[in-house]
């Protein structure tokens, strides 16, 4: 981490979603095609019904504000607020929470991606390299969230403590402040920003960006498989977003 970025961490410029956005708006577009690379582990966000022959109609259930990683209830919560800390809901839309980024991290971090499959890990390792795969950072991370909140506030869990509290220990994990094994606690909150913004932008169909409201915010069209229609307007045309998952085959 350089020195500008220890002197100007994110979590003192959350207020402001805008500039937030603006100053992401490089890295959200390589998200958008980070989290396709991830994995095809995720849950359809929407429900839908089906009518039977007999005219008897079938709604079916709605899996993706389920886990499939984080077990214990008290780890998925530090994480959620964490994520809501990275990307708060204000004016301009949701955040985290309400986007499903923690449901799309916990589907992430559950799948081949997550234990690093596709990555060479033998030793020996070079500096910045960690022998631990993503979901073994990511749980530690969270666990470590609560320890050091009921360590420094007489037992009060990290999503029960006040906002100021919880910025200021998530700050002492950006700066690489907090001990953590194997791994320095600035790469958990790199990892854990990165996860978080994946999870509000990237296709729906990997668990995250519910309801398309994050490419709604930032007018994006999703994946739309041609804008030949679109070619000879003179003005911005706002188009309504597609999922991968939302095209029909016939």
């Amino acid at each position: 981490m350089s020195k500008q970025e220890k002197n100007n961490p994110i979590l003192d410029n959350r207020s402001s979603r805008r500039t937030f956005i603006k100053n992401s708006g490089l890295t959200v577009g390589g998200l958008v095609l980070g989290g396709a690379l991830g994995t095809l582990v995720g849950g359809k966000t929407e429900t839908t019904s089906h009518t039977k022959t007999s005219g008897a109609t079938h709604t079916a259930i709605d899996y993706s504000d389920t886990r499939q990683f984080f077990v214990r209830q008290k780890d998925f919560d530090a994480l959620s607020t964490a994520a809501e800390l990275i990307y708060p809901e204000d004016e301009h839309g949701p955040g985290a929470i309400t986007l499903g980024a923690p449901y799309f991290i916990d589907k992430q971090l559950a799948s081949p991606w997550g234990i690093s499959t596709d990555d060479y890990r033998k030793g020996p390792f070079q500096p910045g390299e960690v022998p631990l795969d993503k979901a073994e950072i990511m749980l530690q991370g969270v666990r470590k969230l609560n320890e050091v909140s009921e360590k420094e506030h007489e037992g009060t869990v990290f999503k029960d403590l006040t906002e100021e509290q919880q910025i200021a220990i998530l700050t002492s994990f950006q700066a690489g402040e907090v001990e953590m094994d194997l791994v320095n606690s600035a790469a958990f909150f790199a990892l854990l920003r990165t996860l978080t913004l994946q999870g509000c932008f990237s296709d729906p169909l990997y668990g995250g960006n519910k309801n398309m409201a994050g490419w709604k915010m930032k007018e994006f069209p999703g994946a739309q498989m041609s804008y030949t229609s679109y070619l000879e307007e003179e003005e911005f045309v706002l188009i309504e977003p597609i999922s991968l998952g939302g095209h029909k085959h016939s």
